[in-house]
């Protein structure tokens, strides 16, 4: 008697599969295509598309199934211990738009708040996206720099793009190299800030040849960057006044300060607002703040 089993993890729940086979009723390549076939089955069931597959499964041969749901808390205490990678929280009614509609426009950050520079910023880097496709935030819970953030302030955050009806990714990356295995073929919106310190050896041990190796690694993923003015120690800096590696200058795309410039940010509302806001009339409020 033959038995296989399977489990498939979503970031909100597992499915368990056991099925046995029924004793010398198919030669050893014929038992591993009906388990492939049930994985298939199984993996379209997960991914919610539907399929016409025959498992090749008797009416003896019932698999034996469960389902185990977990809640927000628990998906969010999982994904900062690392045991699953992102959570996708899908509030926009938007769709993707262009020509390669699996490809993701992400504009990473803290959002703490959220406002209307980083709402701008993301309808702007969507306008010099050649290719097209599907707009969303994304948040880090963890940083290289500081504490991780606790479940009630992912919750707290999350909750500002709901509001909004905007996408929001929470992942567990807060190193674009990581984040573009995550989301390979994505395109990333930052500032030129980032842009700066994404070039700088600095970050990679003072190695240039590191630098090159790990964005080259970026490059091989098809990410692309596209790049915001900022403000840089009270200079407005674009694309164009960064020294980019020839061999990766392809992978930086300018978005011209006539498309975007708004010189706020979310230190400065937490100043001139007293501290982290923490309601949804608040967040409404901010949305226009810089308008």
């Amino acid at each position: 008697m033959s038995r296989f089993f399977l489990s498939i993890r979503a970031s909100n729940r597992i499915w368990e599969t056991s099925v046995t086979l029924t004793k010398g009723k198919r030669s050893r390549e014929e038992e591993d295509k009906v388990a492939s076939c049930v994985l298939i089955q199984a993996l379209a069931k997960a991914c919610q598309v539907s399929e016409t597959l025959d498992s090749g499964l008797t009416d003896s041969e019932v698999p034996n199934e469960s389902e185990t749901r977990f809640s927000e808390e628990e998906e969010l205490e999982q994904l900062i211990d690392g045991k699953i990678c992102f959570k996708i929280c899908p509030f926009s009614k938007a769709e993707s738009y262009g020509s390669d509609k699996d490809r993701k426009i992400i504009l990473p950050g803290s959002f703490n708040p959220l406002h209307d520079g980083h709402l701008k910023l993301l309808e702007a880097a969507m306008s010099v996206s050649e290719a097209g496709g599907y707009p969303c935030f994304e948040i880090s819970a963890l940083n290289a720099d500081k504490p991780s953030l606790t479940v009630t302030e992912i919750k707290d955050r999350v909750k500002q793009f709901e509001v909004l009806e905007k996408t929001v990714i929470v992942s567990n990356q807060p190193f674009f190299y990581k984040k573009a295995e995550l989301f390979p073929g994505s395109s990333f919106v930052i500032g030129a800030d980032t842009a700066a310190r994404l070039v700088n050896p600095k970050y990679y041990e003072g190695s240039h040849k590191r630098m090159l190796e790990v964005l080259g690694d970026c490059k091989q993923t098809g990410c692309k960057f596209l790049v915001g003015g900022r403000n840089v120690d009270g200079v407005f800096k674009v694309l164009d006044d960064l020294e980019i590696p020839k061999d990766l200058s392809t992978m930086f795309t300018s978005i011209p300060a006539d498309t975007f410039r708004m010189d706020i940010s979310s230190t400065e509302l937490r100043k001139n607002q007293g501290g982290v806001i923490s309601n949804a009339e608040a967040w409404k409020k901010n949305i226009g703040f810089c308008s």
